[in-house]
């Protein structure tokens, strides 16, 4: 039986490397847009857009998607956590948080991030990561990286390399986190109840307050790996170049 899921995609507009970025434009159409094309083919019951900005706001009810205007939050969990508390949803609801930088996300995974929650009753949160193959990858701060126990459970995640490699200069398996997670409602508000911990404000990482309130986050390797998100002006220039040879070749 498939997972009974609802998606949420956060979107704000202020960004410090990259201002307005869900409105940024990707072969003629706003980031926001290809991002919530993707998520309508990934089988949820609904798809919500989340935002703070009357702008984002616009160019989605322009789409037809449906969006929850929301006060300002320190991130996409609390930011979903007001649309959950809004709408009324009960405790056990699925809900699967698609950034809103994520372009290029392939539905496969949305779907399997929220069906890797709905198979493990005792799993607070569930998300995906895909194989480090680089070094360059491996030491950018931007690619997050994780560790997990015997079980799966997530460890830790930092923008460090980590395991440290520290005798012979390798790592066998490095794990790229994937930033896409899946809640249930009842996690979703003791979360936005919380006050963000130490972890979290030097890594810029929000899931690290789910583990230091004693969380675990259930991970499986990406059914598909998706490319990196758009964080920078070098990864929108990279995605818009990804954008038009699919165009190019029908693929969109």
């Amino acid at each position: 039986m498939s997972a009974d899921f609802i998606v949420v995609i956060p979107a704000r507009y202020a960004s410090t490397r990259l201002p307005g970025k869900p409105l940024v434009d990707i072969g003629g159409r706003s980031m926001i847009e290809w991002v919530y094309e993707s998520a309508c083919q990934a089988g949820a019951s609904e798809v919500i857009i989340a935002t703070d900005d009357a702008r984002i706001k616009d160019v989605c009810t322009g789409i037809g998607a449906h969006v929850e205007l929301t006060g300002t939050h320190r991130t996409g969990t609390d930011r979903i956590a007001e649309v959950a508390q809004r709408l009324g949803w009960p405790d056990e609801q699925i809900i699967v948080n698609v950034q809103g930088d994520e372009p290029l996300l392939p539905p496969a995974v949305i779907s399997q991030t929220a069906e890797l929650l709905a198979n493990k009753p005792d799993a607070s949160i569930s998300t995906l990561f895909t194989s480090i193959t680089s070094e360059e990858e491996w030491l950018d701060p931007n690619t997050v990286k994780v560790v997990a126990d015997n079980k799966n459970n997530a460890l830790y995640f930092s923008r460090a390399p980590i395991p440290y490699p520290r005798e012979d200069g390798t790592v066998e398996t490095p794990k790229r986190h994937i930033g896409l997670y899946a809640y249930r409602v009842h996690v979703l508000k003791i979360l936005a109840a919380s006050e963000s911990c130490e972890l979290e404000r030097v890594e810029k990482l929000e899931q690290l307050r789910a583990l230091w309130l004693g969380f675990n986050i259930l991970i499986a390797e990406a059914v598909e790996e998706p490319p990196s998100g758009v964080d920078t002006p070098e990864d929108l220039e990279t995605v818009r170049k990804i954008f038009f040879e699919r165009i190019k070749n029908g693929k969109c």
